[in-house]
């Protein structure tokens, strides 16, 4: 799929990832016992309660001391998942609001998808043997899990762009992934480092007209995230190129009909086996649903009165959620003529991101949109613009890295 591991260039790229996750690591370790912060944090309505002082007593699987700093939020659902199951009893489950209808009471495990955690069930099997607990284990577990797939992606994108970028445009796109201001979530127990993996693997594959292993790729992509689903878009269009450029026969024609749509397929299989706990937990706890498109807007149009309003932890958390999508739909737009395939693979994940119900996470979600790099690998040919991007990416990324540290709210 890449250039071959001997190459100098991919050489670079993995040492480029080595240095990033362990200056990341070190950076996590030396700023929480280097600062203290305050707390709360009035981020967002909900984050007070769930950021003071004694907040994590009710998480058992975030009071792991071993790797501390790289689990926070979802990741205590993770490691549930890969310890214990979704059904896991030491899972927080919903309850049923007061006055409203009764809710059963399922773990909140199931609004997650199960590849990820799956994964880190795997790896995390021989860890004990090292003297590891369960959750230590697992953590570790996550991480690799992680980092495996953010170094797929860097591979991915260097591949997608090298041709018209040269092979310095292309470790500048890998380079810009991983100091994007939520890059760090690459490196943490969370999804995402998988996610771009298989993401921009399928990508990459497309490009190079392998359909049925860029459709098992994006497959695999839905069952890490849902926002896989949009990978049938650049699909179906490398589908209709071909179709159109080599005048297919009816059978090569029927079999990357099939590769381009085996996302919605394994969309299909998770929602009957998982969808039903799934919707109820994102629709009762989280307030998220598929495609909401008036309830939406009406919650973007509320949270963006509230820049340059009374609360500045707000202000500044909801300038980033909208400063990231706004970043994000106008890369897309600009490199829609360049590299459609990406771009309408990004443009789908903005529109499944923004109309999934409250704004929040944004900067967090946009991280799946591969021409946030594409375009600055390109403007990037400009060394001012280059050190200017990454000292503003660097910065960024440094405040929100020392945020998820410290278990406050980032996305």
């Amino acid at each position: 799929m890449f250039q071959t591991a001997r190459s100098p260039a991919v050489r670079q790229l993995i040492l480029m990832w080595l240095a990033w996750f362990i200056i990341l690591f070190v950076y996590q370790a030396f700023v929480t016992s280097r600062l203290a912060l305050s707390r709360p944090d009035f981020a967002l309505q909900w984050t007070r309660a769930e950021t003071d002082y004694g907040s994590q007593r009710n998480k058992p699987y975030l009071n792991e001391p071993f790797m501390n700093a790289q689990v926070s939020w979802d990741s205590e659902h993770y490691l549930s998942i890969a310890i214990g199951g979704y059904d896991d009893p030491a899972a927080r489950r919903i309850v049923s609001p007061e006055g409203g209808p009764p809710v059963p009471p399922l773990q909140l495990n199931y609004a997650f998808f199960p590849l990820y955690p799956l994964l880190m069930r795997v790896v995390a099997a021989p860890l004990p043997l090292f003297g590891l607990t369960p959750t230590a284990a697992a953590t570790l577990a996550g991480v690799i899990v992680s980092l495996a797939g953010t170094l797929a992606a860097m591979l991915a994108l260097y591949d997608l762009v090298r041709e018209r970028l040269s092979e310095s445009g292309g470790q500048r796109a890998a380079f810009y992934l991983l100091v994007f201001p939520s890059g760090f979530f690459l490196a943490q127990v969370y999804s995402e480092g998988l996610f771009v993996g298989l993401a921009f693997g399928a990508l990459a594959l497309m490009k190079r007209e392998r359909l049925l292993i860029a459709g098992a790729l994006a497959a695999l992509a839905v069952w890490t995230r849902a926002v896989g689903v949009a990978l049938v878009l650049p699909l179906a269009l490398a589908w209709l190129m071909r179709l159109r450029s080599r005048g297919l026969t009816s059978r090569s024609a029927v079999a990357g009909l099939a590769a381009a749509l085996l996302p919605l397929v394994a969309y299909g299989l998770w929602n009957a086996a998982l969808g039903e706990p799934f919707h109820i937990v994102e629709a009762y706890y989280f307030r998220r649903g598929a495609l909401l498109v008036e309830w939406s807007l009406k919650a973007w149009q509320t949270t963006f009165a509230l820049i340059g309003g009374a609360n500045p932890q707000a202000s500044a958390y909801y300038a980033l959620e909208f400063g990231g999508m706004a970043l994000a739909l106008a890369a897309c737009l600009l490199m829609l003529p360049r590299y459609p395939g990406p771009a309408l693979f990004g443009l789908g994940a903005l529109v499944i991101a923004f109309t999934s119900g409250v704004p929040q996470s944004m900067i967090r979600y946009v991280l799946v949109v591969p021409p946030l790099y594409i375009l600055p690998a390109w403007l990037g040919r400009w060394p001012a613009f280059d050190r200017a991007w990454t000292t503003a990416s660097l910065l960024w990324m440094g405040l929100l890295a020392a945020l998820f540290s410290f278990d406050m709210w980032v996305g």
